[in-house]
C-alpha cells in the first residue's frame, strides 16, 4: 500500500465510469456523507461475492443512516454489471479496466499472475474522502463484518454530525434560532428532495 494512504489522509478523488458508463468522481458520489468504499478483484472471486452479499443486506441501514456505498473492480462494463446484478446490489459500481487505482495505491496482487487484480480493500471515509479506517481483504477475514462497519459509521457520524446528540440545552437553543437550525440540524440546508435522491443512490438526480 502507498505509504500516504493512511487514516487521516485524503483518499484520491478517482474518476471512473460507473455501471451505466458515466464517469463519476468519488467526491461526487460521496457528497457530504460518510462512505464505505470497497475495492474488488472482480466477478471471478467468490470472496468478493460473499462480501457483496453481506453488504446487500447492510445497504438499507446505510440508506436510512445517510451513508454511501461505492464498489470498484477492474472488470469491464459488462462484467461489472454482471457482478452488481448478480449479488442484487443497488449502489454505484465503478470499473477500472486500466488499473489506475491498483497502480496509484500500489496494491497489485502479485501472487495472482493470471488476473493480476488489485488486493481487495475496504475503506471507511469521512466527508471530504478522509480515511477513517482501512481493511485489507486479501484474506476474507481481513474484510470488515457489517457489525464492524456499523461501529465505524457510528464513530464517523458522531464526529461529523453537529446534531448527533440533540438532548442538550445548547442544541435546544439552536433549534429555536432559524439560522442555526438550518446549519446544525439535518439536512443542514439541503432540500429533502435532494436528500431522498441521495438516500436512494439515484445518482442522476443529485
Amino acid at each position: 500500500m502507498n505509504s500516504e494512504i493512511i487514516p487521516g489522509a485524503r483518499f484520491p478523488d478517482f474518476e471512473l465510469p460507473d455501471h451505466n458508463g458515466t464517469d463519476r468522481k468519488l467526491s461526487f458520489l460521496q457528497g457530504n456523507d460518510p462512505m464505505i468504499l470497497t475495492l474488488h478483484r472482480g466477478i471471478y472471486c467468490p470472496k468478493d461475492r460473499q462480501q457483496l452479499h453481506q453488504l446487500v443486506k447492510f445497504a438499507p441501514q446505510c440508506q436510512v443512516g445517510f451513508a454511501r456505498l461505492v464498489s470498484i473492480s477492474t472488470d469491464n462494463l459488462i462484467l461489472s454489471n454482471d457482478l452488481r446484478l448478480g449479488v442484487g446490489a443497488n449502489w454505484p459500481f465503478l470499473h477500472d479496466t486500466q488499473k489506475i487505482i491498483q497502480k496509484e495505491l500500489e496494491i497489485e496482487e502479485y501472487t495472482d499472475q493470471k488476473h493480476k487484480p488489485m488486493i481487495p480493500h475496504t475503506f471507511v471515509l469521512k466527508p471530504g474522502l478522509i480515511i477513517h479506517k482501512i481493511y485489507n481483504g486479501y484474506w476474507y477475514w481481513g474484510r470488515p463484518s457489517t457489525a464492524e462497519l456499523h461501529q465505524d459509521l457510528r464513530e464517523v457520524t458522531r464526529d461529523i454530525r453537529p446534531d448527533y446528540k440533540i438532548d442538550t440545552e445548547e442544541m435546544r437553543q439552536k433549534w429555536e434560532d432559524k439560522e442555526l437550525r438550518k446549519k446544525d440540524f439535518y439536512p443542514y440546508g439541503k432540500s429533502w428532495e435532494k436528500v431522498f435522491a441521495e438516500m436512494s443512490w439515484s445518482v442522476d438526480r443529485y
